[in-house]
């Protein structure tokens, strides 16, 4: 999680450097789309919301459109739906960006999409219950939701730096993992898989590590040196087919720690939805 996206989103689009924590955080999400849409055999997408405390705004979906996949979204601010569609154009790729006001008010036929998902996203909505009523309106198959990991000491210490605005601009209860099961479960989905995602070796400073230790009084522990640029736009135009496996070296923290410790170390958690059965 990364509270100050709220403010600096649009330096990405220019500077792509994300630097480590986005880039393992994309490669570990895709790698989970791209499973999930491989399972239900997903043709077409949305992400709604497509605005998340990541780095790049509106490319979580990237890696889906790059094996075939249809793909559509949905944000809430007109420059930034601009801004996505030029990115996405850049890298040749078709992207069918949606401006809404409201998410409990999408512009979409019902059972449109095989798979819908958002990204750390759902506090934007204005009322939970009537934004996921919307998203099941318009899933034909799965839905797919990540949340920050609101036990995590990254989260945790955000919460509190950056308290201000949590409280202005974000609906805390929008992304309590109960809230979202007990509302999911009334529209008749079940709640078919649940883990945590995003768990490397570093914690979820959301932030400059300068900017972090500054805020304790510990700069003086960072050692300076040149800064290395870490973007995963050079992989997706075909230029760094190694940047994935790069990232996956850090993987292997995510896979062998054991859940207990996941509490409070994780960055996000996922909650995967599929429409329950009806008895005849």
């Amino acid at each position: 999680m990364a509270i100050p996206i709220l403010h600096n989103w649009k330096i990405y689009f220019s500077n792509n450097d994300e630097g480590l924590g986005s880039s393992y955080e994309r490669v570990v999400i895709n790698q989970k789309l791209l499973q999930l849409c491989q399972k239900f055999n997903v043709s077409n997408l949305l992400e709604s919301p497509s605005f998340g405390f990541t780095g790049i705004s509106g490319i979580n979906s990237f890696a889906a459109a790059q094996s075939g996949i249809s793909v559509t979204l949905t944000d809430h601010d007109q420059t930034r739906i601009n801004l996505v569609e030029n990115f996405w154009d850049n890298l040749d790729t078709k992207i069918n960006a949606n401006l809404v006001s409201d998410y409990a008010n999408l512009p979409f036929e019902d059972n449109q999409f095989d798979l819908s998902w958002n990204f750390s996203a759902m506090w934007f909505a204005k009322d939970l219950s009537a934004a996921l009523s919307e998203l099941c309106r318009v899933s034909r198959k799965a839905v797919l939701i990540c949340v920050p990991n609101r036990s995590g000491l990254g989260y945790l210490s955000q919460k509190f730096l950056e308290k201000e605005d949590l409280n202005k601009y974000l609906k805390e209860a929008n992304i309590i993992p109960q809230n979202i099961i007990t509302e999911m479960d009334k529209l008749g989905w079940k709640l078919v898989e649940h883990n945590f995602i995003d768990c490397p070796w570093w914690p979820d400073i959301g932030m400059p590590k300068a900017k972090f230790l500054s805020n304790f009084g510990l700069r003086w522990l960072l050692k300076e040196k040149k800064h290395q640029p870490i973007s995963i736009v050079d992989y997706y135009k075909g230029n760094d087919p190694e940047f994935s496996q790069k990232m996956l070296k850090h993987y292997w923290f995510e896979k062998y720690v054991p859940n207990f410790f996941k509490t409070i170390w994780s960055h996000h958690k996922y909650y995967l939805f599929e429409k329950k059965i009806k008895c005849e």
